[in-house]
């Protein structure tokens, strides 16, 4: 099977991160997409990250009718800092059957290059790059790319803990199972909003 892995701190998944999902997931030849949960981000802060399970959980709820999307907790049980390139080989080595390529955005494409071992990374996988505004995508890493116009909402994970801790409203910028297990739970009522 070809699986389309959507690597991420989810923090925590959003609408928007679905709809990609989603689309790449039926736009494209990828059979399954695995969005793949990060417990830390080496190139972003840590401290306003809710607790790994739960954003595991609040990931669960959201995609638990699509049974082309799958959460993955690959990463917690590998070194941390969490990098791709050690996730992808991993993933190689436990599921041989399957064929496993990268979703990104354009703007994380532009910073590929801070990447650990991004070099293995372009010649060993497909990237499928969806376009985020005021980043173009040029391949000049000699990577195999497929460029996707994915639809795009501006919402950002910063944004809705930022509404969640002002007691606003985040209903239709969360899936519905989601925004009831934070609010049920009292989550990002406390922690730092950051930037993740």
């Amino acid at each position: 099977m070809h699986v389309g892995l959507y690597f991420g701190s989810f923090n925590p998944v959003h609408i928007g991160h679905l709809i990609i999902a989603s689309h790449c997931r039926h736009q494209t030849d990828l059979e399954q997409v695995w969005i793949v949960l990060s417990p830390n981000n080496p190139l972003k802060p840590s401290a306003s990250l809710l607790n790994e399970y739960h954003r595991l959980h609040l990931l669960q709820v959201a995609i638990t009718e699509d049974p082309f999307l799958r959460a993955s907790d690959i990463e917690f049980h590998l070194p941390r800092p969490s990098y791709t390139v050690n996730t992808m080989a991993y993933l190689a080595e436990k599921y041989p059957q399957h064929r496993f390529s990268i979703i990104m955005g354009s703007d994380s494409f532009s910073n590929l290059r801070q990447w650990h071992q991004y070099l293995y990374l372009v010649s060993h996988h497909t990237l499928y790059i969806y376009k985020r505004p005021g980043f173009e995508v040029t391949n000049d890493l000699g990577a195999d790319l497929r460029v996707l116009d994915a639809p795009l909402l501006e919402i950002s994970s910063t944004q809705i803990r930022k509404m969640i801790r002002e007691g606003q409203s985040a209903r239709y910028l969360l899936h519905d199972n989601t925004l009831r297990e934070i609010e049920q739970n009292g989550y990002y009522r406390q922690i730092p909003i950051g930037d993740t």
